[in-house]
């Protein structure tokens, strides 16, 4: 199973060239791809942070965009933030893993479920010990 974190998902759902073509890898590769919570949660907070930075008037277009974003989550699988996944959090912290906390969540939810992880970030997931990451983008 490949997960998406937020980089690779969203290519997908702003339909870019590049995300068209990795959806079309993703099919050929006959794996399931899924999302997390997290990082449905990193891009919904994006839009929250949007609307409040614009005046009332403003304030259609950003709340449209936060609207699809949350229909274009619902299409999708998203893996929790749940128990298994919090004891790989807490293990990883307490060993001195130091990513960011979204990013250590995701890798969490990750190992929890055994699978690959689609990013572009491969500086900070390269830290976390026994993640399988890859990029598909570049």
């Amino acid at each position: 199973m490949y997960v998406l974190d937020t980089n690779h998902i969203q290519e997908i759902g702003r339909e870019t060239l590049i995300g068209r073509s990795l959806l079309a890898e993703l099919r050929e590769s006959g794996e399931d791809a899924v999302t997390t919570v997290v990082c449905a949660e990193e891009h919904i907070r994006g839009w929250f942070a949007e609307i409040q930075r614009c005046k009332i008037p403003d304030q259609a277009r950003s709340y449209n965009r936060l609207r699809d974003t949350i229909e274009f989550y619902a299409g999708w699988l998203m893996l929790p933030f749940d128990e298994d996944a919090i004891g790989i959090f807490m293990r990883m912290r307490t060993q001195g893993v130091r990513i960011g906390t979204n990013d250590l969540k995701i890798a969490a939810i990750t190992l929890a479920h055994d699978s690959t992880l689609l990013t572009r970030n491969m500086v900070d997931f390269s830290k976390v010990p026994g993640l399988k990451f890859a990029n598909w983008l570049d």
